[in-house]
């Protein structure tokens, strides 16, 4: 449910789903504005209901774009800056609380994490008493991925609730060979969380809302209560098709126990940019953290340019205007989100309402928030 849109589209979902060439009306705010063009282009070929963006200058001000319909039977208009659920994106925060923890000396993200979840860590070829806290926030632990065990048809589990240790029991008790280097798995953010619980005493998503979401003054971000299924607030409906020829399903309303702290959040494009804008200015982390964070290896198939890296909880991938942007990403039923910052400022968000069908959707998908950082 929460990985990264090019790696999980690419992989899984580029094989289960696909659109039906719906073209919605597209709002043209300014026609000759490239990364509104890009918006249409996400609309028009690639079949997304709707595609939302939020971009942030070098001098703080944001421009928000819209293209598409908030809801295919009305056509109601898009929201401008409405609500989506950001997925993997989640990671960034629960990563950023563990290494809060970690400058606090609460927390030490080279001790193994059977040191705060003894015994819970034991599965073919891992155990807990040899991977670290670091290793899970950066993909390294050889952890498998729940995901493909559990959601195999998204409809069927949309609304069922999960316990984190039914996820990661699910995982450990895989019985293919642990992962060897970087590999992208929600089973490592899930024991983030836990092990963040365990720290503190409090639910992550307490800890998120305390640490990050109040402090930077995200009013349009969110850790859904218990058993929420629909979103607060203005926000575009987002819609799933699991088979080539399939309508498109209004999948808005779902449990997001189902990814929870490598996934659940609820937020706007505007506030993703300012929580990683302030993330990268070190509003949110000490220095020493902060470099700790960004600190990268090697993230094959993070994105389909190639070149991405990933650190603890953010990745960085290539723009075509030289340089790179910090970002993350996420895939949701219903919802896929690009994002990125730079390191002069610039910020951008841009959200579609379903997933991608295809490889060229998800390439679009990137060159949208490419140019949006570009322009």
């Amino acid at each position: 449910m929460s990985q990264h849109p090019a790696r999980i589209l690419a992989a899984s979902a580029l094989a289960t789903l696909a659109g039906l060439g719906l073209t919605a009306p597209v709002a043209h705010a300014a026609p000759a504005d490239p990364v509104q063009k890009r918006l249409d282009t996400l609309v028009q070929e690639s079949s997304f209901p709707g595609a939302i963006a939020a971009v942030r200058g070098r001098d703080g001000r944001t421009r928000t774009y819209t293209s598409g319909v908030a809801d295919l039977k009305t056509e109601a208009k898009m929201p401008a800056d409405g609500r989506v659920r950001i997925a993997s994106n989640t990671k960034m925060f629960t990563a950023v609380v563990a290494l809060q923890l970690a400058g606090e000396g609460k927390l030490d993200l080279d001790a193994p994490i059977e040191k705060y979840l003894p015994g819970v860590v034991r599965g073919k070829g891992v155990d807990g008493r040899k991977i670290t806290t670091r290793r899970l926030l950066q993909h390294t632990s050889g952890l498998r991925d729940y995901d493909d065990v559990l959601i195999g048809d998204f409809f069927s589990v949309l609304e069922r609730h999960f316990e984190p240790r039914e996820l990661v029991d699910t995982a450990l008790a895989r019985r293919d060979s642990p992962a060897k280097g970087w590999d992208y798995s929600n089973t490592n953010y899930i024991l983030a969380g836990l092990l963040v619980q365990k720290v503190t005493g409090r639910p992550i998503g307490e800890e998120i809302t305390r640490r990050v979401i109040k402090p930077l003054g995200l009013r349009d971000t969110y850790w859904p209560g218990v058993g929420e299924r629909d979103i607060r607030g203005p926000h575009p409906k987002g819609y799933l098709a699991l088979k080539p020829g399939d309508p498109y399903r209004d999948v808005t309303r779902l449990d997001p126990s189902m990814a929870w702290a490598a996934g659940a959040l609820v937020a706007t494009p505007k506030d993703l940019n300012t929580f990683m804008t302030a993330l990268m200015d070190g509003e949110l982390l000490r220095p020493a953290q902060l470099k700790q964070m960004k600190k990268t290896v090697a993230a094959p198939e993070f994105d389909t340019v190639g070149g991405a890296r990933y650190g603890l909880g953010i990745a960085t991938f290539k723009l075509s205007c030289g340089g790179f942007a910090w970002s993350h990403g996420g895939s949701a039923p219903g919802y896929a989100t690009g994002n990125g910052v730079t390191e002069d400022g610039r910020a951008a968000t841009v959200a579609v309402t379903s997933l991608p069908s295809d490889l060229p959707a998800v390439k679009n998908l990137e060159a949208a928030l490419d140019t949006a950082l570009c322009a």
